[in-house]
């Protein structure tokens, strides 16, 4: 297997820069389709599976353009089916609801991430700003049958609903902090959502999430050059904001996404990624039978990832996946992600002058 010499110290900060800058592609995809993730309807503002590998290594001074492509595909039984045709559908909250159905949900998006990083030092860190605005189509669907019940009057009927949209989603600006010492690397961000993307309440699948939202938390990436040797870890806490149409607000989220790779040459590393994704605390607003809905996910996969020059830039291209399993209260599936990205190249080296001895 071949590794990173630790001479090359140009080649080693070409790494970083490349693949700690792609980081700002997996920027703020947070909300594919209202039926796609958790807390409200199966919904929730963090998309796990954002941050991964080098997450926390400082990159390069300047300007910097990631693109981002997404697709899931998910499924969920009676509890998220329910959470979403009772809210579609209005129902008085003292009704005696069962739904025995099934949803299925599936997104393609687009993501787009300008991103700036400053080359004076802040407080002692390197100072990064980025905005995500995102563009594609999703649909979702429920089946299954309902029965709802207000003494003496009761319904029963058989449900086949879909729905799709393409338009635009919410904006998300995102700003981190990082600091590098050694094989250490440190990071903390603060990000949220601004809820202008396509949104309606009575529709199962929505680009926009409705709400706003604040999430904030900090990093750690492991990076030795000399081994090719990388581990990182991003974790934190979401605050939903309340809906404005619906009155619901969800639960503080907790989050962590990892991703662990190894470099087999100056060009290419492998590895695996994966995700925790936990509702900490209950929602408020929702129709009393659905409970407190907290929610959960688990996720793992492969990744690959190809560093290569782009005129007088950097190019990296990153390809992962990820299966997920655990879920609680919220539809699971897989999604994968390719991400390509430009930024400013690593400086290269003074050249060494050359001795004559007479």
């Amino acid at each position: 297997m071949n590794t990173i010499e630790p001479g090359k110290r140009d080649v080693s900060a070409a790494l970083r820069t490349c693949a700690a800058s792609a980081l700002i592609c997996a920027g703020l995809l947070s909300a594919t389709a209202s039926v796609s993730r958790a807390d409200e309807s199966g919904t929730s503002f963090w998309l796990p599976g954002i941050f991964g590998s080098l997450a926390a290594a400082p990159g390069q001074p300047g300007w910097a353009l990631a693109a981002v492509y997404y697709h899931t595909s998910v499924g969920a039984g009676a509890d998220v089916a329910r959470s979403r045709e009772l809210q579609i559908g209005n129902f008085n909250p003292n009704l005696n609801v069962t739904l025995n159905a099934s949803l299925k949900a599936n997104a393609d998006l687009a993501l787009l991430v300008p991103s700036y990083t400053f080359a004076t030092p802040v407080l002692g860190g390197q100072l990064a700003v980025q905005m995500a605005a995102i563009v594609g189509s999703t649909s979702a669907s429920v089946n299954g049958t309902l029965m709802a019940s207000l003494p003496p009057f009761s319904l029963l009927r058989t449900d086949s609903i879909g729905d799709s949209v393409t338009g635009f989603g919410d904006l998300y600006p995102r700003a981190s902090l990082k600091w590098n010492f050694g094989v250490n690397n440190f990071m903390t961000y603060v990000t949220g959502d601004i809820p202008v993307g396509a949104y309606s309440s009575m529709s199962l699948a929505n680009l926009g999430l409705g709400h706003g939202d604040i999430d904030g938390g900090a990093g750690y990436t492991y990076f030795n050059p000399a081994t090719g040797h990388e581990f990182s870890a991003v974790t934190g806490l979401t605050y939903n904001f309340t809906n404005p149409v619906t009155n619901y607000q969800s639960g503080v989220d907790w989050h962590l996404d990892w991703g662990a790779s190894q470099f087999i040459s100056q060009q290419v590393h492998i590895g695996l990624v994966g995700y925790v994704y936990q509702q900490l605390t209950a929602d408020s607003g929702q129709a009393p039978i659905l409970g407190d809905f907290k929610s959960r996910v688990l996720g793992v996969g492969p990744q690959i990832g190809f560093i290569f020059p782009v005129g007088t830039m950097q190019g990296y291209l990153n390809l992962k996946g990820y299966w997920e399993f655990a879920a609680e209260n919220r539809p699971e599936g897989w999604n994968a992600w390719v991400t390509f990205q430009i930024s400013p190249a690593a400086a290269a080296p003074p050249p060494q002058s050359t001795m004559i001895h007479k």
